[in-house]
């Protein structure tokens, strides 16, 4: 089982979408994040099909601290059930994941 992984979601505006990343970073619960957007999106909600812009947001963490970034983004997130997903990082270069487990101690 890897110890990283890589956490989408995504927000309403640009603005939107960096206060998440500006807030989760500076947590340490993600080492960093890349926004992406416009995007636009199709799916279904409250049972009706629907389309819309957004902003994609990639959280780099490891598996220890997804349970504290979750809930920081159920918290701070605009919308009320918000899609958060997570993947396992299965590779990836040795510094860069040592920089992701080094960016998400908890402060103390």
């Amino acid at each position: 089982m890897s110890d990283f992984l890589q956490v989408s979601t995504a927000a309403p505006t640009r603005d939107q979408a960096l206060a998440l990343a500006r807030s989760v970073v500076a947590a340490r619960l993600a080492a960093g994040a890349q926004i992406i957007g416009p995007v636009t999106s199709a799916f279904w909600h409250d049972g009706e099909f629907g389309t819309g812009e957004e902003w994609q947001l990639l959280l780099k963490t490891t598996r220890a601290r997804y349970p504290e970034l979750e809930a920081h983004l159920l918290e701070a997130h605009p919308w009320e059930s918000p899609e958060i997903a997570a993947v396992a990082i299965e590779e990836g270069a040795q510094n860069c994941l040592k920089w992701i487990a080094a960016s998400t101690v908890p402060a103390e």
